[in-house]
């Protein structure tokens, strides 16, 4: 019978100190684009959630909609560049 003991020096070798690495700030810096997108989408979806939508209203949504899907195509492309060119921009 193994004990947990041995193994749980690897798993906490290295302590957490709760910020997030350059590498995490970077990539969330890259998708700001399309997150802050979504939150327009999302606004725009709950103005309408306790009424029935006005034309207006689903104007906004699907230009939000829009707007949403050409951040997220533009992070897409933006990443299969840099994954095919190597990692140089």
């Amino acid at each position: 019978m193994q004990t947990i003991a041995a193994l749980q020096a690897v798993v906490t070798a290295t302590p957490f100190d709760g910020e997030p690495s350059n590498a995490e700030l970077d990539a969330i810096e890259t998708e700001m684009p399309a997150i802050l997108a979504d939150v327009v989408l999302l606004d725009a979806q709950i103005m309408t959630i306790d009424r029935t939508p006005t034309e207006l209203d689903e104007r906004r949504i699907r230009r939000a909609r829009r707007r949403a899907l050409a951040a997220r195509r533009e992070l897409a492309n933006r990443s299969a560049v840099v994954s095919l060119s190597g990692g140089a921009a």
